[in-house]
């Protein structure tokens, strides 16, 4: 873990961007000019280094560690001419806006979400608010951080993302997709000015989803954060592909635990301009990242804040979230995980009411090779992406011995089953530890005249000729 002596108990700081005698000659340039050349500024970035910090802090853009969000405007008298005018004390550790009327957009947004709701002010809404504002105070805080900075943008393993885009190009029917519902007065996303949906990679009534598109995201996100942050991981949860919509935003915010590690994948976007993630390092500086189709942000969700705070210009945008958790996660006796470094900031039960029972679940009684979910569904590409990389895992068996041609057979992929044996060259014939056949399996849940069965027959006299 990086840092314990100094980050374990890091505090992200308030960002006083400027002092005030900088700015005696300045005058406001129209609201338009500030926001072009805030999105030059943030499209500068690579995937070889991480960004500039953009010049605005704390409770600028969002309010994040107090409930208001920053009115220090630069024209105000106290920021043109400090030495005539005193800075009142409502000021005096309020950063300088320089993003134009935030609070009233701010609050545009909670009236938005009280109308939507039919309550008022300190109603769900205002309560949801304070929640994430005391979370994101509280938590980050008392957390262990994995990283130096704790974000990283890179690209998505080019199979990966190519599945990911053929899913997405089968389902771009909007009318099919799953409008997201969510808790009473949750203030997260602008749902109530326009839905929010979710195309789900293990639904199946959405062309090509299925537990094998779901574990080859999770292990090529598994395989990136565990080589940046040096921690062995384990999945905590795996969302589909969440489409955002014209106007929306997210509320700058920290997961709750057990999401400690996590990464996004845009798969595929229609804006006008970027939409980028801002997030807080654990340098305390703010950042703005831009995405395109195919890029991955490894962040440590958290630790580090993170949302997209100025609204969706375009169409659509559409993202996987993978989220993981140490695994050597555990409780000690007072119930406090060992990702949490200073519990005396809150108590015991707010620590186990974060983690709301999540540690206690067995995440590996399910860890089936890959082969063998892709075979189970009959997922060519990807056992033929397996077979190019290394022919020996589409033997590998599970815990019952069941190799993927067993999959395929009770499945009755007869395409998966040709595959399997003609260009992968599996035994036919291979058993599981009860000692069934592929055809066996096939009878078992097919008609005998069913095409797999005509299949495996065909391949067993094939064999013996």
């Amino acid at each position: 873990r990086i840092g314990r002596s100094q980050t374990r108990r890091h505090q992200l700081p308030m960002m006083l961007l400027t002092r005030a005698s900088s700015v005696r000659s300045w005058r406001p340039p129209p609201p338009t000019l500030l926001f072009v050349s805030f999105f030059v500024l943030v499209a500068a970035e690579s995937h070889d280094s991480p960004p500039d910090p953009v010049p605005y802090g704390m409770d600028v853009s969002y309010p994040i560690h107090r409930h208001t969000v920053s009115t220090n405007y630069p024209w105000l008298a106290h920021n043109i001419d400090p030495d005539r005018n005193p800075t009142p004390e409502e000021y005096r550790t309020m950063p300088i806006q320089l993003l134009g009327d935030r609070a009233g957009y701010y609050e545009s947004l909670m009236e938005g979400c009280r109308r939507h709701w039919n309550t008022t002010v300190g109603g769900e809404c205002d309560e949801v608010e304070g929640d994430r504002i005391h979370m994101n105070l509280m938590q980050p805080r008392a957390m262990a951080n994995y990283s130096a900075l704790g974000f990283k943008k890179v690209r998505t393993p080019p199979f990966v993302f190519d599945l990911l885009t053929e899913f997405w190009n089968s389902n771009r029917d909007e009318s099919t997709w799953d409008e997201e519902h969510w808790g009473r007065g949750y203030s997260f996303v602008n749902y109530w000015d326009q839905p929010s949906y979710m195309v789900n990679v293990e639904d199946y009534k959405f062309k090509g989803a299925g537990r094998a598109i779901r574990k080859a995201v999770w292990e090529a996100a598994q395989g990136a954060v565990e080589e940046w942050t040096g921690q062995k991981l384990r999945p905590s949860s795996l969302y589909g592909i969440r489409v955002y919509k014209e106007g929306h935003i997210l509320a700058t915010h920290v997961d709750r635990i057990p999401l400690v590690s996590s990464v996004i994948i845009n798969v595929a976007q229609d804006v006008d301009e970027p939409w980028p993630l801002e997030v807080v390092g654990h340098d305390g500086k703010f950042y703005n990242v831009t995405m395109e189709p195919g890029d991955m942000v490894l962040y440590e969700s958290h630790t580090v804040l993170h949302g997209r705070p100025f609204a969706l210009k375009g169409r659509y945008f559409a993202n996987v979230f993978v989220h993981f958790a140490p695994i050597d996660e555990s409780l000690d006796e007072d119930g406090i995980p060992n990702f949490v470094v200073d519990p005396s900031v809150e108590s015991e039960q707010f620590w186990r009411n974060q983690l709301n029972g999540d540690a206690q679940k067995d995440y590996h009684k399910r860890d089936e090779p890959l082969g063998n979910l892709a075979a189970a569904e009959g997922n060519l590409r990807l056992l033929q992406h397996i077979h190019s990389k290394n022919p020996g895992d589409l033997t590998v068996p599970d815990g019952n011995g069941w190799q993927p041609i067993h999959e395929a057979s009770r499945g009755g992929m007869t395409e998966a089953i040709e595959y399997l044996v003609q260009h992968a060259r599996v035994d036919i014939r291979a058993r599981t530890n009860f000692g069934e056949t592929p055809l066996e399996l096939a009878l078992a849940f097919h008609d005998s005249d069913h095409p797999a069965v005509q299949m495996i027959k065909q391949l067993m006299m094939d064999r013996e000729l």
